[in-house]
């Protein structure tokens, strides 16, 4: 296993909209390692969530573990949300904004449908931080990032931050 390169705000690759997978691909063994490499990076980063598209793979999948003890791996492949359900503030931070958090206001309760890292078909209805993540993980998919729903005055703050730090690390 390798750990793999996260993209960082602003980093205009993050705005890319993934692709789906190919159903045959997905038992291909590069595929399966690609898999264990994002969990490696997420765990190592640490991180609850990783798609594809932030370490530069623009298909659409992700790996999640929300469990404390990080033994819950999950694996989204073109996931899909069917139902919304109430309404909830979290305060969230995302491995491509390194050490930015901020309120987003999201379902409380989500149906999401997609395939399992086996090729299954799956379908569950979650709710708290599971369905926050998956839905935070699913805007990565699509060219979205956490910070897009602050005011343009706070992403800008954002962008000048971690910029700031870059400098600083060089």
């Amino acid at each position: 296993m390798a750990q793999l390169p996260i993209l960082e705000f602003p980093d205009p690759r993050l705005r890319t909209k993934a692709v789906p997978v190919r159903a045959e691909q997905i038992a291909e063994p590069a595929f399966q390692t690609l898999l264990d490499d994002m969990f490696e990076t997420m765990y190592e980063a640490p991180g609850i969530g990783l798609a594809a598209s932030q370490v530069d793979v623009h298909q659409r999948f992700m790996v999640i573990d929300v469990s404390e003890e990080k033994n819950a791996p999950q694996v989204f492949i073109n996931p899909e949300i069917l139902d919304k359900a109430g309404e909830q503030v979290y305060q969230e931070g995302c491995l491509s904004v390194p050490g930015i958090f901020a309120d987003v206001t999201r379902a409380d309760a989500i149906t999401v449908k997609f395939i399992d890292r086996t090729g299954a078909a799956q379908q569950l209805r979650v709710d708290g931080l599971l369905a926050v993540c998956i839905q935070h993980e699913m805007d990565h998919l699509d060219g979205k990032l956490f910070v897009d729903y602050l005011s343009p005055l706070k992403r800008e703050m954002v962008k000048k931050k971690l910029a700031k730090a870059r400098r600083n690390a060089a």
